[in-house]
Order: structure tokens, then sequence, then C-alpha cells
């Protein structure tokens, strides 16, 4: 095991292929890239070229799709007719990105269009009926989805009882029957083996515009299908690989103002742009609108032809970005805090935690984190009510959406693909859901080995790694489900150093050396809490150009290590992760903070429960050279995730005390921001956003509405977003009361003893 119980792959060698002579000649450059074609299955030149090279690939025609004939007549008759067409999207990168491709194309074609694009919170995935209803009554004549519908047989037929005919193009598994559509365009009708079988729901989309364009040019639009394609880890075969080839070319193109904008926020030169920067730099962007928010800004932002306004929707992406990154540091510590707390976890098939106050529209995020680390199965819930919202994320081999299939009886609903589903339950029952769940998962591996194996693609020496090499290599890119990067690896090493890379230093820089002495450097992403080999050990990694201090060269990245012998290594201490500057204890703090801010006037200030102007709580935090902790923080989650979201070189600390000490204080302090939500903001608050201006733990709030509700003070409702819904009222206190008061105190308590520990902590590791 590594740290924090994590395990470490069994590695498995690829068998030894000789490629076909005519396809090494072909390919050229080093015998990986021919020899990983062979073990694809691509032995022969045509095939080769199909697979390399976009322009020698021949596309599927669209009119294979089913229905799609009669999906195009329905929109002609209803663009000539100027019918109004209402598109119908989803509120994740696949759905954003579908519904700007429906929409910009079919105007460009004349049509009388609008979209509507689903609140995860409210509405959820699919067509909310209520919602329908609404826009039924604001009047339309086509409905046309994407990226969902194939399962909504209320909606079409409550749509076509209203006189109205809906298209659907979605990608989603078939039900066990089609609803009453004029048009179902989903390629999991096809066969198996079929080219188009993989597409996204932006893939669907696009095959239809292509078929409704005709003779005209429809491959404007490619860029958004590229996104989709990574954002919803399509598998990269035939025409979806295709599809995503030369949408990265018209990404690298740079046209579409709204992207633009991203890439310009996101500092990547849009001539470097690849697969790896739409999935951890412009996807999450995105996603942080669906996630936390109304995702319908983000189709105005892939869709608007004005710089301003792009801007403007790129800098609000940018912000909850940073308050998406909090969120998911905060339930990333939670819940690896739990796992350490609790390491049986780990003995299950499926790795299933649960916890009270986690963001439901992160946890998914973090669930492929987790998949990442421990290779398990991964289903987060969070669980503020009595009925939990659970992120499902799986592993190679495991249909996690065919498993909640079969224990279904345990679940409220459920849905998603094989490597990716949502589900609710009612709360009480998270156990005996994680032990079900886990016996389905351990009957479908069978014999399959508990940790899965890293497949060796090849050795190298040290001396053979290059940027030719790397050059070569990534011709064979865009890399991804089914098609994932070559693991290289090189024998017989020994650490020679290592410092922390990051403001947090939570990556780390290993120069590793052969026996001849050779030395090379290699990043290991997030790998500061593991623990470095002592002895000698063969090292697996995959390799990459990147540019480091101006200049290309190839990117080693850490991915094992097979430990050859123990030994005492010389390795030299990591340095310091931030430069400190520790004020806590300090008799004139004030004076101290002024000094600090005009010696840093770009610093960020984070103060919780005490007002310091200026200042920003934990969901105002972003990345800052400088970050002051005036206050205290009440977690152990709270700090790491604000570190973590900062991720400062500098740190400054104060750790002044909030105010409210007392349970009496607490509840009046809650009770005044309540009432500002009532009577400013329609009764509507956040739980984290009452948390951070308290000062506290979210489940201190949580209790602390509930003792409110049993004093009679107020009523609400706690949505699994956070979002609470509440009126005051002026009733007789319940019996439940006291013993919540009590609860209450004693959560108190342990955020007074968490903040007095960290006052005395060494924040210096």
């Amino acid at each position: 095991m590594a740290a924090h119980g994590r395990p470490r792959r069994q590695w498995q060698e690829a068998p030894p292929i000789e490629a076909p002579a005519p396809l090494a000649d072909l390919v050229g450059g080093h015998g990986l890239v021919a020899q990983r074609l062979a073990r694809k299955g691509i032995t022969s030149v045509a095939a080769a070229q199909r697979f390399l090279y976009a322009d020698r690939y021949s596309p599927s025609p669209s009119s294979e799709l089913p229905d799609i004939d009669r999906a195009v007549d329905r929109l002609e008759r209803a663009i000539g007719a100027r019918e109004r067409i209402l598109i119908w999207g989803d509120f994740d990168v696949d759905g954003q990105t579908s519904t700007a491709l429906l929409y910009t194309a079919l105007k460009q074609r004349g049509a009388n269009a609008s979209y509507h694009v689903p609140n995860r919170f409210s509405e959820g995935h699919g067509i909310h009926l209520p919602a329908l209803k609404h826009h039924l009554d604001s009047g339309f004549d086509l409905l046309l989805t994407c990226d969902t519908g194939v399962s909504a047989h209320d909606a079409v037929a409550y749509a076509a009882s209203r006189g109205v005919n809906t298209i659907i193009t979605d990608h989603h598994a078939l039900p066990d029957s089609l609803p009453a559509a004029v048009a179902v365009v989903n390629p999991q009708r096809l066969a198996e083996s079929h080219p188009l079988r993989q597409l996204p729901g932006v893939g669907v989309a696009y095959k239809l515009i292509e078929a409704l364009y005709g003779d005209d040019d429809a491959s404007f639009l490619l860029d958004l299908v590229a996104l989709g394609i990574v954002a919803d880890v399509m598998v990269q075969v035939d025409d979806t690989r295709y599809l995503l080839q030369r949408g990265l070319q018209a990404l690298r193109q740079n046209q579409r103002l709204g992207l633009k904008a991203i890439l310009e926020r996101a500092q990547i030169p849009p001539a470097e742009l690849n697969e790896g920067h739409i999935g951890f730099a412009i996807a999450p962007r995105l996603n942080a609108l669906g996630r936390l928010a109304d995702a319908n800004p983000a189709v105005d932002l892939l869709t608007t032809e004005d710089w301003g306004q792009a801007r403007i929707l790129a800098n609000t992406l940018e912000g909850l970005n940073a308050k998406r990154k909090f969120l998911s540091n905060q339930v990333y510590e939670s819940a690896v805090a739990q796992i350490e707390k609790e390491p049986w976890l780990l003995e299950y098939a499926v790795l299933a935690l649960s916890q009270a106050d986690w963001h439901s529209g992160v946890i998914g995020i973090v669930a492929s984190r987790l998949v990442e680390e421990f290779r398990l199965p991964t289903v987060l819930i969070a669980t503020p009510d009595e009925i939990g919202r659970g992120s499902a994320r799986s592993v190679a081999g495991v249909d996690i959406t065919s498993a909640l299939g079969l224990v279904a009886d345990h679940l409220i609903s459920h849905g998603g693909h094989s490597m990716a589903a949502g589900l609710s339950l009612p709360a009480e029952k998270v156990f005996q859901f994680r032990r079900a769940l886990s016996r389905v998962v351990r009957e479908m591996s069978g014999d399959a080995p508990r940790t899965p194996a890293l497949h060796i693609d090849g050795y190298l020496c040290l001396a053979d790694i290059s940027l030719d090499l790397t050059d070569d290599i990534e011709r064979l890119a865009p890399f991804g489900n089914g098609n994932p990067p070559l693991t290289l690896a090189t024998r017989n090493l020994r650490v020679a150093n290592h410092k922390g890379l990051g403001r947090r230093r939570e990556h780390l820089q290993v120069e590793v050396e052969d026996e001849g002495g050779k030395r090379q450097r290699v990043i290991w992403w997030r790998g500061a809490r593991a623990d470095l080999p002592q002895g000698r050990f063969d090292l697996a990694y995959a390799l990459r150009a990147s540019v480091y201090k101006g200049e290309r060269e190839p990117l080693v990245e850490w991915l094992d290590f097979r430990a050859l012998e123990a030994a005492n290594a010389d390795l030299q201490p990591a340095e310091p992760i931030y430069e400190l500057h520790d004020h806590r204890g300090s008799e004139a703090p004030l004076s101290a903070l002024a000094i600090a801010r005009e010696q840093y006037p770009a610093a960020l200030v984070w103060s919780e429960g005490e007002k310091i102007a200026g200042a920003v709580n934990r969901l105002g935090l972003g990345p800052s050279e400088t970050l002051i902790v005036w206050t205290s923080p009440p977690a152990a989650e709270v700090w790491a995730a604000a570190l973590a979201t900062a991720n400062p070189n500098r740190l400054i600390v104060f750790g002044m005390r909030a105010q409210m000490e007392k349970t009496s204080e607490f509840l009046a302090r809650l009770a005044a921001l309540l009432k500002f939500a009532v009577n400013k903001r329609e009764g509507k608050a956040g739980l984290e956003a009452l948390a951070a201006a308290l000062g506290e733990r979210e489940r201190s709030v949580q209790v602390g509405l509930q003792v409110l509700r049993a004093l009679g003070k107020l009523d609400y409702q706690l949505r699994a977003t956070g979002e609470i819904e509440l009126e005051f009222k002026d009733a007789a206190p319940s019996e439940q009361a006291p013993g919540l008061q009590k609860r209450l105190s004693l959560l108190l308590r342990e955020t007074r003893a968490y903040r007095n520990y960290w006052l005395t902590m060494k924040l210096q590791e």
C-alpha cells in the first residue's frame, strides 16, 4: 500500500509483438508507435492511415443513424414555416455543447429557435414536466432534445397532447421501449460494432446538422464536438476519434469568441491546445456553471458574437470555478479523512462514502479523483436530509449503471453511463446499499484482480528519452478513453533528489538516476503525500511534450514504481511548502495586518465571522501569491481546502478568534442572516454561504437550523445542493429543542477545540 492506503498497481508487461514490415515502414520513427498500432489490431497500412490521419478516414454518412431522415424532414418543415423550435439540452459539457451547436446551426439556417438547459438542482437530468409545461404555455411548436430524452416517455406524450412534436437526439442507454416521438436519433440503436456507436450527445447533434445542411459545410461546429467528446470521456474510436481530431484542429484556430475568452483566462496558447487542456482546464470551467448554478449562460458564452459579453461570461466562469475548487477540495479532504479513520471501507469492492454537508454538485468530481487514487468504483453520497443524492464513477470492466440496476431495490432513482452514474436513495440505507453494490460489483468483476493492472507498453533507458521520441509518440494522439497514452518504464533507478512543486508543493519534482549516472527530471502530480522509494526501483511513466522555462522538452510524468530493494536513501529534505509569516499570538495584530497589506498589496485576506475591509470568506478564495489568514479556520477540511484553493507561495497567519463563542450568540447571528435572506433574497440561502459568513462548519449550521425550527422560529427545506428555502413563523417549541441545542453546543465546542489546536499547530511541514 502507498500512503493513505492507496494501492500499488500490478505491473503487466505487454507481450512481445512485431509490427508487419509495411506498417513499420509507413509509421517509421521509434518502434513503440508501430507496436502500439499492432496491439490495437491496426496492422495494415490503410488502417494505420485511417487512425493516424483524419484526412485519410472516411466518416460514416449521417443517413446511417436511425430516424435521421424523419428528423431532417420535420426540421425543414419547421424552418420553412417559421415554427417555434425549443432545443432542450442538459447541464453538463456534452449537453451545453449540443445545445450551442444546434442553436447556432439552426439560427444560421433561419430557424425560429430558442433553448432551455435544465437546472441540475431544481429539475435534474431529462425533461422536467413542470418546466416543459411552462414552456408550452409560453408557446412553441417543435421540441428538439439533445443529450437527453430517450427515456422521456411522459414528457413526449404530454407535448403531443398539446399538439407539439418531439425530435429526440441522445446517446444514452435505450429503455425497453422508445418514446412516441417523430424521430429518435440515437447511436445506441445501431449494432455494437458500428462506427457511429460511440458518439456523444454533441456528436449526434452534429450528424443531424450535417444531414440538414446537405452539401453545405458544417465543420465550423466541430470545435464544440471536440469539447463534448473529451468532457464526456467517450471511447475514442472510429467516427468519434475522427471528429475529435478535426475538432482539435478547429479549436486551435480559436475562432469562437467564448472559447477564446476561456483560453485567455486559463492562459492556454491556442496553437498548443490538446485533449488534456479540454479535460483539465476548459471542461471544468464550463461544468462549474452546471454544478453550482445555472448552465444556460454556458450556451450564451459558446454562441455569443459579442467579445465584451464573452469576457464577462468567462470571468463569471472563473469565479464559479474557484468556488468549485474550494468545495471539491473540502469534500476530498473529508473523504480521505473518512477513509483514514475507517480503513475497512477499502475492503469493499466499491468505495461508498456519505456525508451530510457535501455539496452534491461537486461529488462527481471528487469521486473521479478517488477512483484514480484507490482504483475502486466510487460512490459519494450527499445526505443533507432524508434523501441522499449520489454520484458514481467506475473503473474499466465494471458497468456501474448496470450494477446500480441490480440493486435498484435500495434506490429511489438512478441512471447514467457504464463509467458514470447518478442516484438517489433513502439516507438511512447507505450501509445496506454499500454492501449490496459491493456484492454485485464483485460478481461482475469475477476473477479480475482487485488492483487493476498497469500495462507497460515498453522499456526505455533514460538516454532514450528525447523531444524527438516524444513528438514521435504523440502522433498516436489524441489520447483518452479507448486510446490511453503509452505507459513506459525504466529499470533500476534511484532517487537522486527531489523538491516540491506548486505553490503548496503538492506536486513533486524527482530527479532519478540510472546505474550509469544519467539523470532525468520526473514530475509526480499530487505526489507530496506519497512515499518515495528508498532504494533501487523500476519507474513507470507517461511521456509528453511540455514547455519548461520557455523551451519545449519531454515531460516525464510519474505513474508508479516497483521497488527492487529496500535501503536508506540519501534524500534531500523537502523544501518548505511556502514562505511562512506567523503572527499567531501577536500583541498588535491590526498593526501587523496593516504592514502585511502594505507590503503585499495583492494579497488575499481570508476572514470569517469578523469583518475586515477587502477580505473574502472561503467561497471567495482563489489562486493568490500571498494568503493572509486573519481568523482561525473552523475545521481541518476547511483549512486544507482553503490552502489547496489559494495555493499560495507566501502564507501570513494571524488566527484571530471569531466572535461567536456561545450557542446563543451563534443562533442569533444565524437568525439575522436568515432574516436577511427572507427579506432580500426571496427566502433562499446557501448552506455553504451561511457557514462561510459565520466562520463555522456546515454541519453546525444544519443543526442550528434544526434548533431554530424546533424552537418554533422558522420552517425550511434543505436541498441536496445546499440551498435552503425558508420562512419565519411563531410557533410553540417542540420537545426536540433541548436535545438539538445540546447537539449544537457539542458541535460548536468541537470547532473551538480545533481552533485552539490550529493556533499552536505546526504550519510548515
